[in-house]
């Protein structure tokens, strides 16, 4: 059940939400005590790990997005998290992809279209979508990618596919994804080995993207690659 924020710990969950952390409240039943937990670690931050509570609790509630109640020595704590939406970036603005913005807008995701080619990334196209026209190894470096984002390559240029993904394994992106056969898959392995990323590094990669429903059309390959997507972020 949800407790009024008092105080403090509302000014901060407040400064927190204007600034774009993801936080925890945690509220101690037994007596109503409540702490705001920073997703943000290391010396700038307190980390997750608050007074009695396991870190990879609080961690799992931020990636999930659902409250929970747990177990500590200082008696059960409810944990309710305050994240920002989870981001989508859709490199290449292409049929699929017409069909895969507005899915993901509908299903709760922030989603960005990242498309250099003139007639691609519009407007009419894409109405209402963020739209980015650059060459993604230009735009990258700003979308700043991170725990809460993922990114799908769609174009089947490696001009344009391989700098996104290269940018998406140097970050905490929940997901990345590539369209293309096994055949073009393995290509961009060798292409993406020899610029120094560890087979380990591109096993991150989704590809051939999508869950394996059998999907032909632009519209099932969209249905089946935010399924995974999905699946990425809750499971």
């Amino acid at each position: 059940m949800d407790r009024p924020v008092r105080g403090r710990v509302l000014r901060e969950l407040i400064e927190a939400q204007r600034n774009g952390r993801d936080v925890v409240l945690a509220t101690w039943l037994a007596d109503g005590a409540q702490e705001l937990i920073d997703s943000g670690s290391g010396p700038d931050g307190p980390g997750l790990d608050g007074p009695g509570l396991d870190a990879d609790i609080v961690a799992e509630v931020l990636r999930v997005g659902e409250s929970r109640t747990v177990e500590t020595p200082q008696g059960d704590v409810f944990l309710r998290p305050y994240i920002r939406a989870p981001r989508l970036i859709v490199v290449g603005a292409v049929h699929i992809a017409q069909a895969l913005v507005p899915m993901a807008t509908l299903a709760g995701f922030q989603v960005t279209v990242l498309d250099p080619r003139e007639g691609f990334a519009t407007a009419d196209r894409f109405p209402g979508a963020a739209l980015i026209r650059q060459w993604p190894d230009r735009a990258m470096a700003g979308l700043a990618l991170d725990g809460r984002t993922a990114l799908v390559a769609l174009t089947h240029d490696p001009k344009i596919d391989d700098p996104a993904l290269e940018a998406a394994l140097g970050s905490d992106a929940f997901y990345v994804g590539a369209l293309g056969s096994r055949k073009t898959q393995g290509a961009r392995r060798e292409r993406l080995g020899a610029a120094g990323y560890s087979s380990s590094d591109v096993d991150r990669i989704h590809g051939p993207v999508g869950l394996p429903i059998g999907a032909r059309t632009p519209e099932e390959i969209a249905v089946a690659v935010l399924a995974q997507v999905i699946g990425a972020l809750r499971l």
